[in-house]
């Protein structure tokens, strides 16, 4: 079971998630500390008070929408917290997988903050107003990439496989 830590509304760009101010640093171990930099409440929590892995973040439609910038993903990943939304903007879609970010489509979704959410395989069940909603899964290939951390981790798992296998 997650908490909802936030909840954010329809068209997040990738500018809201990780201003372009913060484009100079993009290495992933510094970039987290900038995610919703220009939400205060966001931010500070996500920065002074760490919250648990796993925690969620709720979006509504066209999630990271916006430039192609990895940071935005980088910058959540860093946190280790899911985002579940409506639904996403394709190139952030493929980043987050790209990069292991957990996110999640559920385009009835409805949660606010502090409410818990326990997320099952095919639907996502509010515990706080005890309603359930559909999730629209990933494609599995698309999903072992995000289980195995992202591309690289994935990409390097196949080849020790291959290998162990001569």
């Amino acid at each position: 079971m997650s908490q909802v830590i936030y909840k954010l509304g329809d068209d997040i760009s990738t500018d809201i998630i990780y201003p372009g101010r913060y484009m100079a640093t993009v290495l992933p171990t510094e970039t987290p500390q900038f995610a919703f930099a220009d939400i205060i409440k966001l931010n500070e929590r996500l920065n002074t008070k760490p919250v648990p892995p796993g925690s969620i973040i709720v979006g509504g439609k066209n999630f990271g929408y916006g430039s192609s910038r990895e940071q935005a993903v980088s910058t959540l990943k860093g946190h280790e917290i899911i985002i579940i939304a409506r639904n996403f903007a394709r190139i952030f879609f493929q980043n987050s997988v790209n990069l292991g970010l957990q996110i999640i489509t559920c385009p009835d979704i409805e949660a606010n903050e502090g409410d818990a959410l326990d997320i099952r395989a095919e639907e996502v069940v509010n515990k706080t107003n005890g309603k359930s909603f559909r999730i629209e899964p990933i494609p599995k290939a698309r999903q072992a990439i995000v289980e195995a951390g992202g591309l690289i981790a994935y990409t390097r798992k196949r080849v020790m496989e291959k290998a162990s296998m001569r």
